[in-house]
């Protein structure tokens, strides 16, 4: 046990949530070096690579299977792993991250596509061990709410560093990844060790949220039968969220050169502050909301206003009320407040509401697993259905359509488990809006 281990068993909570919280944030961010800095770069024209599929689609569509794969493996990964493993485990899903970017400079165009598929593998289980620290705790939206805004800001930040690296230190496409993932490399360690020395969850944090443990394939099976017809519209949702907001950050390049903003590398991270700022002040103020039934009602709603709002983002840019730049900020701060509760707190709170002894991240990972098939037909859809359609027009039809598919599912969920967990509570609807 060492000093900071000892140190944050007895430091004030104030100081608890923004060391971990920050010290979690920072650690998410650092993996976005090792898989989004290849998406801020084009890959026009690439020699050797004679498909019909774009290079940069086929790119994407292989980190994705790899990323989709290691969440299945997740479920029972991340569910059954021990707080003694999780450091060895994440030091060296990093090294074989990079060591995959390396390659991928080195290699031939058909086999790059191999690397991203390796890439991604060891990537997806990075929010599960990140997630393990915090959950279970009567703090956790609050550090739920810090570690998300990575989902926001990771991304944007390594775009601006990828572009950077090509546009000013003339770094080349292909090797931009690499270089991006060596130049985060001593700080992902750091945090990972900083991270480490979280402390378990006290007396406290037990009685009010479950204890969590792990769970082996029986109690992970009986889990889902419990409230199999709500998770699975969840998940449904999330697949539509995850399918949706990957397609918008990945071709975030595109996106703001057809709006006009082609020139200004740094508006990934910029346009990322407002929205990262409305998610964090909205996952902050659930952490009052102590009724765990309550908050779970809550949070479905907070989703459907993100859909909403997302939808009409759209209409009004289509209508010229709002610009290129304000549409981009209202489509993506909805689509982040129904996005982040995924993430973290809505399942940190159905666990707690179940009365059951679970982990979040089975329910996390379950639902990322199924995610990331939705970002497979997508960029599918996109490339042999409608090709010629521009990437403004397929994101204006796509925030309408899943707009209100995702309202009505979480409709659905939000009755079916109010009825759901009526025996844990005299009046669950009432809970909902005291």
């Amino acid at each position: 046990m060492t000093a900071l281990h000892r140190y944050l068993q007895r430091c004030t909570t104030p100081v608890f949530i923004l060391f971990t919280g920050g010290v979690a944030m920072m650690t998410y961010i650092s993996m976005y070096a090792y898989r989004k800095p290849f998406t801020a770069a084009t890959f026009d024209h690439v020699n050797g690579w004679d498909w019909s599929l774009d290079f940069k689609t086929a790119l994407l569509i292989a980190q994705v299977l790899g990323y989709a794969l290691s969440k299945f493996i997740g479920i029972k990964i991340i569910s059954e792993i021990t707080a003694g493993k999780r450091f060895a485990w994440f030091i060296g899903l990093v090294l074989w991250a990079q060591l995959m970017l390396v390659l991928f400079a080195l290699l031939p165009p058909e086999l790059k596509i191999i690397a991203l598929f390796a890439n991604g593998l060891p990537l997806g289980l990075v929010w599960g061990l990140v997630f393990s620290y915090l959950e279970g705790r009567r703090v956790t939206e609050a550090l739920g709410a810090i570690l998300c805004t990575s989902l926001i800001f990771g991304s944007g930040i390594v775009k601006t560093v990828g572009r950077w690296l090509i546009v000013d230190a003339g770094v080349p496409e292909f090797w931009m990844p690499a270089v991006c993932g060596a130049l985060f490399l001593p700080l992902v360690i750091l945090c990972i060790w900083l991270l480490a020395q979280t402390p378990p969850p006290t007396p406290d944090d037990i009685a009010q949220r479950r204890e969590r443990r792990p769970m082996d394939r029986a109690q992970r099976q009986a889990f889902y039968q419990q409230f199999g017809w709500g998770l699975t519209a969840l998940i449904f949702t999330y697949m539509l969220l995850t399918a949706f907001r990957d397609f918008t950050d990945n071709f975030a390049a595109e996106l703001w050169i057809e709006l006009g903003y082609g020139n200004a590398p740094e508006i990934f991270a910029t346009t990322s502050i407002p929205i990262a700022l409305l998610v964090l002040a909205i996952m902050w103020l659930s952490m009052w909301v102590t009724n765990n039934l309550r908050a779970l009602c809550l949070l479905h709603w907070v989703i459907i206003a993100g859909f909403a709002l997302s939808a009409t983002a759209t209409a009004l840019f289509q209508f010229d009320i709002i610009n290129g730049l304000w549409w981009m900020l209202l489509l993506n701060a909805g689509l982040y407040m129904s996005y982040i509760p995924f993430n973290c707190i809505l399942f940190d709170r159905l666990v707690a509401v179940s009365g059951s002894a679970a982990n979040a991240g089975f329910l996390i990972y379950v639902a990322d697993a199924f995610g990331y098939i939705g970002t497979i037909v997508i960029l599918l859809f996109k490339n042999f259905i409608q090709p010629q359609l521009q990437w403004i027009d397929f994101v204006v039809t796509g925030s309408y359509s899943f707009g209100v598919l995702g309202m009505l599912l979480m409709a659905l969920s939000l009755v079916y488990f109010t009825r759901r967990l009526r025996a844990r509570s005299l009046s669950p609807l009432k809970a909902c809006y005291e």
